[in-house]
């Protein structure tokens, strides 16, 4: 963003596997509004290091929205400087800490992955935990997710995967910023009933479910995500 540029500096952050696509939609519908960044959470070796590299390139001030693993590096960007977040919102997301049980499965899968063979992205099989059930005949979308699991591949999964999620219920109580929490209706990863805890939190939080929409709200219903970024960006 140029110094004469009057658009809201945005900084977007993607979930585990995801990459630009997962924002496609918000960058066009956004665009007259925010000067839009997404961030790279390919590469570092924790959450606390990701957040880090956020911070190192963003402006000193700036909003910042955060999807399912982004949530988590959101949160961390709002526990080591939260003066620094004008706008915070957190979509499809928790936060949670990892449970030992979760932890174990987290190694299991990692361990699974680095057998040798074709790393096979999102498969058919796993998709039905990540779209709404209506949704799983939408080969476009289908194939859409699945190209960009392609594209981060088997070494952005394992390096994603074994970073520890932290709780983040101190950080978010300790923000006073205007905050969005957004989950679809039929999220069976990250549920309505999380949302509206995490809502809580914040009171000065706008909590939106998204309707016919699974875990992939900003490529399910893009059109109702935006709409809510948008009124978040104005509050």
């Amino acid at each position: 963003m140029s110094v004469s540029d009057p658009r809201q500096p945005l900084w977007l952050l993607p979930g585990f596997l995801c990459d630009d696509d997962l924002w496609r939609d918000q960058l066009t519908g956004l665009a007259d509004i925010a000067a839009c960044t997404v961030a790279d959470l390919g590469h570092g070796d924790s959450i606390a290091a990701l957040a880090q590299q956020v911070l190192d390139a963003a402006p000193p001030r700036f909003a910042l929205a955060g999807f399912s693993f982004g949530g988590y590096v959101a949160q961390e960007i709002a526990r080591q400087a939260p003066q620094r977040i004008a706008w915070l919102a957190l979509l499809d997301t928790s936060f949670h800490a990892d449970t030992p049980e979760r932890i174990a499965q987290r190694r299991a899968a990692n361990r699974s992955v680095s057998l040798p063979g074709e790393f096979r992205g999102m498969t058919e099989r796993l998709l039905p935990s990540f779209i709404a059930a209506e949704r799983l005949h939408d080969t476009a979308l289908a194939q859409r997710i699945n190209a960009m699991t392609l594209r981060q591949g088997r070494e952005v999964f394992i390096r994603q995967n074994a970073m520890r999620r932290e709780d983040g219920a101190a950080a978010l109580r300790a923000l006073t910023c205007p905050a969005l929490v957004l989950c679809g209706r039929q999220d069976v990863l990250t549920p309505p009933a999380l949302h509206q805890s995490m809502a809580a939190l914040m009171p000065q939080a706008r909590l939106v479910v998204v309707e016919d929409s699974g875990h992939m709200s900003p490529m399910e219903q893009p059109a109702a995500v935006t709409r809510a970024l948008r009124e978040w960006l104005a509050a």
